[in-house]
Formats: C-alpha cells, structure tokens, sequence
C-alpha cells in the first residue's frame, strides 16, 4: 500500500489551499517562481520541501543574523518552556531587560521603548504618540515607505496602495524625498503642527540614499518650526547600513528625533517585533497612562525575548563592522557585475551597508532577473514603491564562499536576462 502523501510537502494541495483560504494573487505568485515549498532555514539558506537549498539575499531586510541564529533560537526556547506569554497582571522582567538593552544602542536622549508586533504597529505607535501633544498634520515624503495600516499607509506616499482604502488620515504632505527646501516650504505653513516622518535611505522606495547632511538638516528644520520628528529605522536600523543607525553616519550636528521605530532585524530572524522609541518629554503621554495605546501580544515575553537576545549577538558577534566591510566587498562585486550593462540595462547601482539596490530601466528586467536568480539558488526581493529597482538585503553572516556564489549567479542572470530584453 502506497503511504499517503505528507499534505505539508505537496506543491499542488499547498497551493490550491492558498487560493481557497489565503490569496489567489499569492498562490499565482508561487506558481510563477517554481511551486517550491519554503520548509527550513538556517543561517544564510532557505530550504525547499524537496531538500534544495537557497542563498537568502532577501527576506526584506529582517535577516541581518541570518535564520534561526543560535543564541536567538535558544534565548526563545527557553521563553517557551518557561514564560511565552504574559498575564499583564504583574510587571514582567523580559520586556524590561530587553528595552533597557536596546536603549543602551539608541542615539542620546531615546531611551523609552514602546514594544510592538511589527514595523506597521511602531509607526502607528509614533503617530498617535505625536498626535497626543498636538502634532496633527503629517508630513512625509515621496516613495517612502512605513507600513499599510491605515496611519501607516498615510505616510506610506504610493497612491497604488492608497487609493483602495481613502479617505486615509486626513492634513497629510509628501515631499520629494531628499529635498530640504520642499520640507522647509512645508513646515512654514504648517508650523508645531507637524509631524515629519523620514527614513535615512528609503529601502522599498528603491534603496534612495540622499544627500549627505540630509537627516541632520531635516532634524534642524523640526526644531526651528516646532514640528515632531519620526525617524524610521526599521529597515535601516540594528546594522543594515553597517552603522547601529542609519542616523549615525550623518553630517553635521547629530538629528535629534523624538521617535525612533525599529523592527525587522530586532526579531533576531525568530520571532516577530518592533519598537517605538522617544525621548522622555515625547513619551509622556504614554508613560503616565500604561493604558492609552496596548496591544494583547505587545510586548510579550517570547518576543522580547528574541529582541533582547538578538541585540545581544549583534554588539557580542561584532556584526555591526562586519556588515559594513561586507556590504563595501558585496557593492564593488555588484556594481562589477553589472558593469557591462550600464548605460543600457542598468541604469545604477547604489547602496549602504546591506542594503543595495540595482536600478534598471526597464521594469520587466527585474521580474526576468528575479526568476533566473530563483534558478540559479539565490532568492532577492522587488521593492515595492520602485518597480525597476531589485533590492538586496543579505545577512551579515555570509562568508566568501556565499558572496562568491552569489556574484556568479548575478553574473549569469544579468547575461540572460540582458539577452532577452537587449
């Protein structure tokens, strides 16, 4: 008698339960890229229901420790078989150790920590914060990305993801991202009652870097015209950029935020969380009422667990400098490989850190390369608001022999795809 077949291992029942419960567009999405069934993890490599692996130079920037690290995984296992979720009656120590942890990394001045489930929540948090003293009218800039709910998605300045769901926050501004001048214009009409959100290099906005000075020269025109400043770092914060923040490799006087998001990388690769965190005078509302803004899984001990153990590996492993000299080996590799396209092809390639982006000018080019990167082991991502641009975001775990492997598939999928485009 044939054993039946395992339901978690089959391509075409796993599918076909994606477009009956979880999303039609998804599953055609699977289809697209091979059926594969993603089943394992570790450390820099994705594993197939069929036992092939892939190189990870993806997973939206939450990877920096790779998956599955293992002073994360046990940090939360020992969670688990203790204390996974709390009762919220009594004071709970791993939220505190683990927002102390992380405030000891912030910049000066953001040491109060607002725990969450994720980087949509943190800007949520960071807006409702700034509307609590007063700070109504949002200000954020074009191609900038900060979540979908629907504050979030206010700020999030893509009309593609906006429109379904208007009216969205009502007194809200983009910017062209980069540009003082539109950002001073702005905040003379608005005055105290803005709230400016910025990221120090916009990753979904097709890894936009701007110009040197830019976030120090942002935080002054807060200052000068009253308005409250969000910082997000969920992407480019924890080493992404190959500094703790974004915000350190600044010009100039230091920006001075009252809200600094984080996520992505906080969950240490394991366990979903985020944070928002502000200066004391910007965290009063909340600190005097614990109630005003809660959320049930907030702040839970598994997930501060994770976050304090990830913080942890990232100061202990030297992963910082580390994703820093790998993310200068991997931008030359990079911008040689796509060397003999440039001008044609690729329009540039641009990057800081971990975070790189490779602009191309056609958009079919990035889909095409994507697939023949699938084929060749190695999975990197679109980035949502900049449809020609294709996003890498590698963990700062990968040795030589990965950045080898990985320069080499580059190498032959720009070749085909060049080809069929060219």
């Amino acid at each position: 008698m044939t054993p039946a077949a395992d339901p978690a291992t089959d391509r075409a029942h796993i599918a076909r339960l994606y477009r009956e419960h979880l999303s039609s567009g998804r599953s055609v999405l699977g289809t697209v890229l091979g059926g594969m069934l993603e089943t394992a993890s570790d450390g820099a490599w994705v594993f197939t229901e069929d036992g092939r692996r892939y190189l990870d130079f993806g997973g939206y920037g939450v990877f920096i420790l790779g998956h599955r690290h293992p002073h994360v995984t046990a940090a939360v296992h020992r969670q688990v078989d203790t204390h996974p979720l709390a009762g919220r009656v009594f004071l709970e120590p791993v939220a505190a150790l683990a927002a102390e942890a992380l405030a000891a990394r912030t910049p000066p001045g953001l040491d109060h920590v607002h725990f969450v489930n994720s980087g949509a929540e943190a800007t949520e948090a960071g807006l409702k914060l700034a509307r609590a003293h007063g700070h109504t009218a949002l200000v954020s800039t074009v191609g900038g990305y900060h979540g979908k709910t629907l504050g979030a998605l206010t700020a999030t300045a893509n009309p593609k993801y906006q429109q379904p769901f208007q009216p969205l926050l009502p007194d809200s501004t983009a910017v062209p991202y980069g540009d003082t001048a539109a950002l001073e214009a702005t905040l003379a009409g608005l005055g105290r009652r803005a709230c400016v959100i910025v990221e120090p290099v916009q990753g979904e906005g097709g890894v936009r870097i701007p110009p040197p000075g830019h976030l120090a020269e942002v935080s002054r025109l807060c200052r000068t015209y009253g308005a409250f400043l969000i910082v997000d770092e969920i992407q480019t914060g924890l080493g992404r950029l190959g500094s703790w923040w974004g915000m350190d490799a600044e010009h100039g006087p230091p920006p001075q935020p009252d809200v600094l998001l984080v996520g992505k990388g906080l969950s240490g690769g394991v366990v979903p969380v985020a944070a928002m965190v502000a200066t004391a005078a910007a965290y009063g509302p909340f600190s005097r009422d614990p109630y005003l803004h809660t959320s049930t899984f907030a702040a839970s001990p598994i997930a501060c667990a994770a976050a304090l153990a990830a913080v942890e590996a990232l100061d202990r492993e030297g992963v910082v400098p580390r994703a820093k000299a790998l993310g200068e080996r991997l931008l030359a590799g990079v911008r040689s490989a796509c060397a003999p396209y440039t001008g044609g092809l690729v329009r540039e390639v641009r990057g800081r850190g971990l975070l790189i982006g490779l602009e191309f000018t056609e958009e079919q080019a990035v889909g095409e390369l994507i697939l023949e990167l699938v084929g060749r082991g190695v999975l990197v991502n679109h980035s949502l608001n900049a449809t020609r641009v294709l996003r890498l975001t590698p963990p700062a775990i990968v040795g030589e022999e990965e950045v080898r492997l990985f320069l080499t598939a580059l190498t032959e999928a720009l070749r085909v795809v060049a080809t069929h485009i060219g």
